[in-house]
This record gives C-alpha cells, sequence and structure tokens, in this order.
C-alpha cells in the first residue's frame, strides 16, 4: 500500500472553508461538547522554548489530539512563533501546520497549513465563551490587540453576540486598529483606541488577543458585572481573575501547567485551585456558569489541539469533495517492513 496524503497549503484550506466563522464556532463548540463526553483524547501540549521556556525568542509546541464518534481522526497540530518574524516583511509571527493520521492504521492523510486555523480557532474559542457567558443584550465589546487574532475576534464576536452593535478596538499601533475600523466597515461600528481604560469605560464584554508578557489591565477599569475573556498568558493583573464571582478555563490540566501564563503562576502559589474554575467542556454540555446579571465572570484559554484537528478534518472532508489539494505518497516501496 501507498499512503497517500493530501497536502493543503493555506490557499487550499481558505478554498474548502475555513474563512466560514459560522462553521468553526460550529466545530469549535461541538469539540468542547466532546470533549466533556469523554469522546476525545486531548493530552496536554507540550512546549519547546527556544533558548528557554521562560525566555523565549522562539518556540515551537506539540498538540496531539484523537477525536472519536463520527470524526474519527487522529492528529497534532505543531504551533511555532518567533519574536524576529515580527521584524520581517510579509511573514505571519507564528507559523502552524496540522497533520491528520487514520487511527486505525495510522496513516498519515493530510498535512494542512494551520496557520490561519490557529486564528480563527482561537477567536472560535472566545466566541463560544462569549456566547455562554457575555450579558444580556450586550451592546458593545472592548478587544485588546488588532494583530491577526483582532480581525478574526471581530468576526467571532460578530457571529457569536448577536445584540452587539460597537467594538472599541485597542492596539499600541493606532494604525493597526483604524485598519481593522476600516475593513470591518458596514458591518459592524469599529471605533480604534490606544488606550485601553478609555476603551473598556463602556463595554459589557472584554476580550483581549495580546503578545504582552506583562499585565496591563487594571481590575478598577472595568464594569462590576462584566465578562472578560483572556485568550493569551499575562495582560490581565491578578485580581480580575481572583476576584471574578465564576471562573471559565478551557483546560485546567493544561492551564496550571503551562509555564509563563496567570492560571500558572497562580496555581504555582496556592491562590486557584481546580474547584475553583468550571471547565469550557463542562460548560458547554450544560454546567451554568453566569447564574444572574451581577456578577463578574473570567474566562481564559491556552488552546487546545483538538479544536484544530477537527477544523482541519473537516477542511479536509471538503478539500476531498472539492477536488483541491496535491496528493503525495509516503513510500513507494517501504523498507524493512
Amino acid at each position: 500500500m501507498k499512503p497517500e496524503i493530501l497536502f493543503l497549503k493555506q490557499e487550499d484550506v481558505i478554498k474548502a472553508g475555513l474563512l466560514d466563522m459560522k462553521m468553526v464556532l460550529a466545530e469549535t463548540e461541538k469539540t468542547f461538547k466532546m470533549i466533556g463526553q469523554n469522546q476525545i483524547i486531548n493530552p496536554t501540549k507540550v512546549f519547546m522554548g527556544m533558548p528557554s521556556n521562560e525566555n523565549w525568542d522562539s518556540y515551537c509546541m506539540s498538540m496531539p489530539a484523537y477525536i472519536g464518534g463520527d470524526v474519527d481522526t487522529a492528529g497534532f497540530k505543531w504551533a511555532a512563533e518567533s519574536k524576529a518574524n515580527a521584524q520581517l516583511e510579509g511573514v505571519p509571527y507564528g507559523i502552524d501546520i496540522v497533520i491528520l493520521s487514520d487511527p486505525k492504521t495510522v496513516f498519515p492523510k493530510a498535512i494542512l497549513d494551520g496557520t490561519i486555523t490557529t486564528a480563527m480557532r482561537t477567536s472560535a474559542t472566545a466566541g463560544v465563551m462569549a456566547k455562554y457567558n457575555a450579558l444580556k443584550g450586550t451592546k458593545v465589546a472592548c478587544l485588546v490587540g488588532a494583530g491577526v487574532i483582532g480581525r478574526t475576534m471581530i468576526m467571532a464576536m460578530m457571529e457569536a453576540v448577536p445584540t452587539l452593535e460597537e467594538i472599541h478596538m485597542v492596539d499600541l499601533v493606532k494604525e493597526k486598529a483604524e485598519g481593522l475600523a476600516k475593513e470591518f466597515e458596514g458591518k459592524i461600528k469599529v471605533i480604534p483606541y490606544t488606550d485601553v481604560k478609555e476603551a473598556v469605560k463602556d463595554a459589557q464584554l472584554l476580550v483581549t488577543e495580546t503578545t504582552s508578557r506583562k499585565p496591563f489591565i487594571k481590575k478598577e477599569w472595568l464594569k462590576p458585572n462584566m465578562t472578560v475573556i483572556q485568550m493569551e498568558g499575562q495582560s490581565c493583573e491578578e485580581d480580575i481573575l481572583l476576584t471574578a464571582d465564576r471562573v471559565v478555563l478551557d483546560n485546567w490540566s493544561q492551564m496550571s501547567h503551562l509555564v509563563g501564563i496567570l492560571v500558572h503562576e497562580l496555581y504555582e502559589a496556592g491562590k486557584l485551585k481546580k474547584e475553583d474554575i468550571v471547565e469550557l467542556p463542562e460548560m458547554v454540555n450544560g454546567v451554568q456558569v453566569r447564574q444572574n446579571e451581577d456578577q463578574f465572570v473570567y474566562c481564559g484559554s491556552a488552546g487546545v489541539g483538538s479544536v484544530d484537528i477537527a477544523i482541519a478534518a473537516k477542511l479536509y472532508e471538503n478539500a476531498k469533495k472539492m477536488g483541491i489539494g496535491q496528493k503525495l505518497n509516503l513510500w513507494d516501496n517501504p523498507l524493512w517492513v
């Protein structure tokens, strides 16, 4: 047998439907539901920072998963980021790939660009959190970070919070926020800011998607009953999490042990325990988080590989039906079988 691998470059996965945020949101919520129903094996990601985990200039990270049920696929996402890329014109800060394998034969069946998938699924996870926990009738959201994820976060919040009328987009480089405001003109009102304190003043929902390694958002800036969704490790001061009425995390085992993020620091300091939080798979399977409109809700995510694998599996099936991608073979005749 010659294992056939379908190689899907970035343009191919986009043709296969990757920019359909409704689809990505649906696949993301379904994946977390399946995790809660024990249909998914999702080991903790393995992080390798270079030159060190604590002070990395670049990193590579392996995120394996097996998805059962009607998906029935195995795979892993190989995620990588480099600060040097930020200085290179036309090069993404992060470069990711996804590999899918048949769970029975373990033959590889697809290799997909995962860079845009990361941006879509990160924002979709925040979208699921907002869908369940945003205040009823939320009209104003403040998004912090106008990079690639800032763009997909606007897409996700528009779908997940249908009452949303206005987005305050914050970035230290105002031109980036202005660019997104122009891009979404006619779809939703996006107002650019450089000051988080000013931008969040009238918001009921705050979502952070920055690359900051130091906390800079203060609890006193926030409404006492708002929803905060932190999609990275360090933008929020610890009081925002510690004083929340309810805390939702995508994966406790992973976030409590992932060096360099707030949840890990609080766990190590004995300030946060598993019984203090609700996991996202529990939430989508019926555990109510926000119990009234007066509660302050904090949500956090570091990303789980099974969501990338599930979306990649959907794109792979779409690509096969559409006849797109390049077919490769792992060997002509295997040596030493």
